[in-house]
């Protein structure tokens, strides 16, 4: 793997936007296929992509991408034995805290749930948008 790769947590209306060749945010998921991002996953988050890409996609475009994430080298798989609680008004958004936090990795997400981070005591894990992380990312 790449040890200069930054390592990123993408919540799933995020990641399905990343991936389509014409979305302005492809840059990330090309990124990632190119080692200069690392993705970082949990069982949770996969089936949740899973769920979501079938929902939108279908049944084909979600078992190509899952069956790419499994195998791919940049994306890393984290299995979780604890649960934070960190995000109460959106209990299935705990998955991403909780990658976050084993991975060390920056959590992307536009949803809002996520906005209690920066007031709980608990600055291990660094939230961004989508596009502050553009931001971020461009400033590297």
């Amino acid at each position: 793997m790449n040890t200069t790769a930054l390592k990123v947590v993408i919540d799933t209306n995020i990641f399905i936007t990343t991936i389509g060749k014409k979305s302005p945010f492809r840059w990330i998921f090309d990124a990632i296929m190119d080692g200069r991002i690392i993705l970082c996953v949990s069982n949770s988050i996969l089936l949740e992509y899973r769920e979501i890409l079938e929902r939108k996609n279908g049944t084909e475009v979600a078992e190509n991408i899952l069956n790419f994430l499994s195998v791919y080298p940049y994306v890393e798989k984290y299995e979780i034995y604890y649960n934070l609680d960190l995000i109460p008004n959106d209990k299935d958004d705990n998955k991403f805290t909780d990658c976050s936090f084993a991975s060390g990795g920056i959590l992307i997400s536009n949803d809002s749930h996520f906005n209690i981070l920066s007031k709980v005591n608990f600055r291990t894990i660094t939230h961004l948008t989508i596009g502050e992380f553009t931001q971020f990312w461009n400033e590297l």
